[in-house]
């Protein structure tokens, strides 16, 4: 039997935060491919019909084999988008269709483009990678190890802020400077000397959008907008909890699946706060706007080709290991379509979603893909499935 649901309002503690709780019958959202609502935007497709068509067909199987309610999608080669298209519901209560211009929270997606904005001030000569970050913050006291910009950039800084059992702690409360931000782990001390291990750290993309701020001498988002996201076209990506982005209608409904991910269920979070996070996951944005961003990553113009090389070069360690991490990216050798490639990805699942940015430097393509429930689509598969379905039919 499809039921609609029974809403059962439940207010339960998450990191401060309401959610409400929808309760579901196990009922797929879905039970037709074919009949998966969708909205495409006019896209530079020419030659690429024929995949894009194949694609579609792949993102509607997607969304009945993870049951989604929502699955958005930018394709972009040689720096054009050929293909943009949301599919399903962005509020499955009231049945809004997503359109290729509605706004996904992008989690720590963010942080490439905080290493964009690193890496243009890097090719002006405003940030010295290696230098202390105190020449550009001198609100974050000294440590006991010197931490530089790079050290932030490849995730092996040990700037954290943990709980007394030693895990990560996300920043809390509303924060409306990035200074104000700083203050919840500025006194922390390192958890290791830094470029001795990787972790994957909220509180060091915090600290670089300080660096941005003193290194440019201005605002953080004033910069990310006027210098980053305006020349590359993201005019949907804004920061969450800003003028820009509040009571926008073309933004999803953000959804939690279950704890054990059971279908039957799916919770909305609506009073999610990332005010504090800054460049470290705070924007919203489109793939479309991210496969901008990432085709900017694939070759020289809006950086220079050196910067490019070394922001995507794997970091490695005191003791000479890869990390696997570069300055903002995962770094991976794949096989694509039976031949060695490389891809350049982020991925993030957070509060209300599930976002991935893939780079393939050859051919030349930026794939997005959103969804406004967590953990439940494997999206680095599913690009590089689409990557497949591209390469071969000669894209």
């Amino acid at each position: 039997m499809a039921v609609a649901g029974l809403f059962a309002l439940a207010i339960l503690a998450a990191g401060g935060v309401a959610l409400f709780v929808v309760t579901r019958t196990e009922q797929p959202l879905y039970t037709d491919a074919a009949a998966v609502p969708s909205i495409a935007a006019d896209a530079d497709g020419g030659r690429h019909t024929a995949a894009v068509e194949k694609s579609r067909g792949l993102a509607r199987a997607s969304i009945i084999e993870w049951n989604l309610p929502s699955l958005s999608v930018a394709v972009a080669i040689d720096g054009q988008i050929v293909w943009a298209e949301g599919f399903g519901f962005a509020d499955d209560g009231r049945r809004v269709p997503v359109t290729p211009n509605m706004r996904f929270r992008t989690g720590s997606v963010s942080k490439t483009m905080t290493a964009a904005g690193v890496a243009l001030l890097h090719d002006r000569k405003r940030i010295d990678l290696d230098a202390a970050v105190q020449r550009y913050v001198a609100a974050y006291p000294k440590k006991q190890w010197t931490v530089t910009t790079r050290h932030l950039l490849g995730d092996v800084a040990g700037v954290h802020l943990v709980r007394g059992d030693g895990n990560d702690q996300r920043p809390r409360g509303y924060c409306r400077t990035v200074d104000e931000a700083l203050k919840t782990f500025a006194y922390e001390p390192l958890v290791f000397e830094p470029g001795t291990k990787y972790r994957f750290s909220t509180s060091g993309w915090i600290l670089l959008s300080a660096v941005i701020e003193g290194a440019a001498g201005e605002p953080f988002a004033t910069f990310m907008t006027r210098e980053v996201f305006t020349p590359l076209g993201m005019a949907r990506t804004a920061l969450e909890g800003t003028p820009e982005t509040d009571g926008d209608r073309e933004s999803v409904t953000f959804y939690f699946g279950t704890p054990n991910d059971d279908d039957s269920e799916l919770r909305t979070a609506p009073a999610a706060d990332y005010a504090c996070f800054f460049g470290a996951g705070a924007y919203l944005s489109t793939p479309s706007d991210l496969a901008r961003l990432g085709s900017a990553w694939l070759k020289p113009g809006f950086l220079k080709a050196e910067t490019i090389a070394q922001f995507q070069a794997p970091v490695r360690l005191a003791s000479g290991a890869s990390t696997d991490f570069a300055l903002g990216w995962a770094v991976e050798d794949i096989q694509l379509a039976g031949k060695p490639a490389r891809v350049v990805r982020h991925r993030a699942s957070l509060i209300g979603g599930v976002v991935s940015l893939s780079l393939f430097p050859h051919p030349g393509m930026a794939i997005a893909i959103t969804s406004h429930v967590p953990n439940r689509v494997a999206v680095d598969d599913l690009a590089l499935r689409f990557a497949e379905v591209f390469v071969s039919a000669g894209g």
